[in-house]
């Protein structure tokens, strides 16, 4: 939107065409997202020092891992909604704020209970992703939202800067400074956002609080939940985890485990704008029929208790997530492109929750057969479900990339 445009108030709002895109507020949005999910990320990174400083059981990390996406999952819900009802900057401001709150309180946490509430706190930088998406969507128009959703998605970047620098900052700086980091590259973000960012000119008239809840009934919405269960659950899953599948199960130290970490954290984050725009050519549908077979057969390499097979599931798992991550939402707005801020968050949501389960499921796994492998077998034959759920959904969708 220019600023010529905006000159004549006689026009209203609701008959200018949508905006064509917006480079800046894109790049402002990705920044503000990869510094909440570093602070998110952080936790998991600084795990193996944070079980060895406060004396933590096996069961007790696993927790301790797992709580975060409880509130950057629920979370998600109220965020997007608020998105979508008084814009995404305000509430992008007030997320990367908290965010900051919650990353200095965690450093100071001595127990396992104190461990536990921070932990539940830093969480917020999860959620924030859906205020991002309501942000980014309506200064897009239809066909260019999967890529400029799936370059929003880039900010998961951040999960990979705190899986590698936060036990290096913290091997030079101190303990504390492995989490403080991160609050004060989020504090430099926040003030930039707070001068640039500006919420898309609104198309249409203001919506009542039933407008943006009335989509969450509708089945299509909990089918894309299903899907997104499957792919960003694996990923905040796998980059929880993986810290510590490398060095218990394959006895790599903590900064290896860091870099491999971060590196599949990279590949599943580069390739997510690509599933997007591949989604914008062929549909949201394709991609996901190719991405979740692809999903069951590099679980079933990860089960082998060998590095090498288990490095190439790996691989492989990153670039198929990250391509689903890419193709889902694509189709979130393909169908509610009213109540992208509201949905997003439903489907958000249980993206988060497919991270909240897995690291309690494969800690209870493993206390109990002393391998992790049923837990990969479990996550192929999960993925088989959301093929088989795909192929029955598949005249809706094809209906509607129709119109």
């Amino acid at each position: 939107m220019t600023a010529q445009s905006l000159a004549h108030p006689a026009i209203p709002l609701s008959q200018l065409s949508p905006p064509a895109g917006n480079a800046l507020q894109l790049t402002l949005a990705t920044l503000a997202f990869a510094v909440c999910f570093a602070v998110f990320g952080s936790l998991s990174a600084m795990m193996p020092q944070v079980r060895k400083t406060l004396h933590l059981t096996e069961q007790q990390q696993w927790l301790a891992i797992a709580f975060p996406v409880l509130l950057g999952s629920i979370g998600r819900i109220p965020l997007g909604i608020l998105t979508d009802r008084f814009g995404g900057r305000g509430v992008f401001a007030a997320t990367m704020g908290l965010s900051i709150v919650s990353i200095v309180l965690l450093g100071y946490a001595a127990t396992f209970p104190l461990l536990l509430a921070c932990g539940f706190l830093v969480g917020i930088g999860l959620a924030s992703f859906s205020v991002g998406v309501g942000f980014v969507s309506p200064w897009y128009p239809p066909e260019k939202q999967g890529m400029a959703l799936g370059a929003y998605g880039v900010g998961n970047i951040g999960q990979a800067a705190a899986a590698f620098g936060s036990p290096v900052i913290a091997a030079v700086l101190g303990y504390r400074w492995g989490f403080w980091v991160w609050g004060v590259v989020a504090a430099i973000v926040l003030t930039a956002f707070l001068v640039l960012a500006r919420d898309a000119p609104r198309q249409g008239p203001a919506k009542n609080w039933a407008d943006f809840i009335r989509p969450l009934a509708r089945s299509q919405s909990w089918v894309l939940s299903l899907y997104y269960f499957l792919t960003f659950g694996g990923f905040v899953a796998m980059g929880l985890s993986l810290p510590i599948f490398l060095t218990e199960v394959f006895g790599l130290t903590k900064v290896d485990a860091g870099f491999r970490t971060a590196g599949f954290i990279v590949l599943a984050t580069i390739l997510r704008p690509l599933g997007g725009w591949l989604a914008d050519r062929a549909g949201g549908r394709p991609i996901l029929a190719f991405v979740f077979p692809a999903i069951a057969l590099f679980a079933m390499f990860m089960a082998c208790p060998l590095i090498s097979t288990f490095t190439i599931g790996a691989l492989g798992m990153a670039a198929a997530i990250g391509l689903g991550n890419g193709a889902v939402f694509k189709l979130v707005p393909q169908h509610f492109p009213k109540t992208v801020g509201s949905v997003t968050g439903l489907v958000g949501a249980a993206g988060g929750l497919g991270g909240f389960f897995p690291p309690l499921v494969l800690g209870a796994i493993h206390k109990s057969t002393g391998s992790y492998t049923l837990g990969f077998i479990l996550l192929s034959a999960f993925a088989i479900l959301c093929l088989i759920v795909l192929a029955f959904n598949a005249g809706r969708d094809n209906a509607l990339a129709l119109k």
